[in-house]
């Protein structure tokens, strides 16, 4: 069951980009201080953010770095019976240039409008350390899970050549996987991310995650996937997969 609850709580965190970070106050010692942020996972399957240096929340993590980013189902009509999950995490600004590059390189993908920020505007990214979850999967499905990140097997160069290859040269079946999983079909898609259980496409300002029916472990593996789903006529079941 843990495995399992696991597997659907980084499927939220997949499926979703933006929370609700919560920080100690600087200025209001003892208070909880909320903020919204965009994110994606780096390498490591941690929540990765890009804010202002002169932001309340990053004086606040400088103070202290413990807190707490919630994230929640989108659309969801009972906001009782969502997904949701509070990643419970140390902050730590990423310094080392190497580090930089590879954040800015999966970060400006999923945000291409903030591609400039953290050069020409005094942002800077930080990664949450997760220290715990609690993942809530609708009534009486609660848990607090330990081990939820998965360290994605082609961050690097690896994940930007397979992106960008589909980009340029597969745009219809990019245009199928839409179709397939009725995503908005108002405006192209772009291929923004991969990861060993699926996919990440932008649609307009929307980031949608699509997961493959088997994990990939190879690039070879992410090739099948990809032809499979080409060719497919429904996406498939991954539980049914799995059974």
């Amino acid at each position: 069951m843990s495995a399992k609850a696991a597997r659907n709580a980084r499927e939220l965190l997949l499926k979703e980009y933006r929370g609700a970070l919560s920080t100690h106050s600087k200025s209001m010692p003892g208070f909880p201080f909320g903020s919204v942020v965009p994110y994606c996972l780096d390498d490591q399957g941690r929540p990765l953010i890009l804010i202002s240096r002169i932001a309340q929340h990053t004086h606040n993590l400088k103070l202290d770095p413990r807190c707490s980013l919630l994230i929640g189902e989108r659309e969801a009509e009972d906001i009782q019976s969502l997904g949701r999950i509070t990643v419970l995490a140390e902050a730590a600004q990423l310094t080392d240039p190497a580090a930089i590059e590879a954040a800015a390189r999966r970060y400006d993908r999923y945000f291409p409008e903030s591609a400039d920020y953290h050069q020409a505007h005094d942002f800077d990214f930080w990664v949450l350390n997760p220290v715990r979850y609690r993942y809530i999967g609708g009534f009486g499905a609660i848990h607090w899970l330990d081990n939820v990140a998965l360290a994605n097997p082609f961050a690097g160069v690896v994940e930007t050549g397979m992106v960008e290859h589909m980009n340029q040269d597969h745009a219809k079946a990019i245009a199928h996987y839409v179709e397939l999983s009725g995503l908005p079909a108002d405006e192209p898609a772009q291929l923004v991310g991969i990861d060993s259980e699926g996919m990440h496409l932008r649609i307009g300002q929307g980031i949608h995650w699509l997961p493959f029916s088997q994990t990939c472990n190879t690039p070879t593996q992410v090739r099948e996937a990809l032809v499979q789903l080409a060719r497919a006529e429904k996406w498939p079941d991954r539980e049914a997969q799995e059974a």
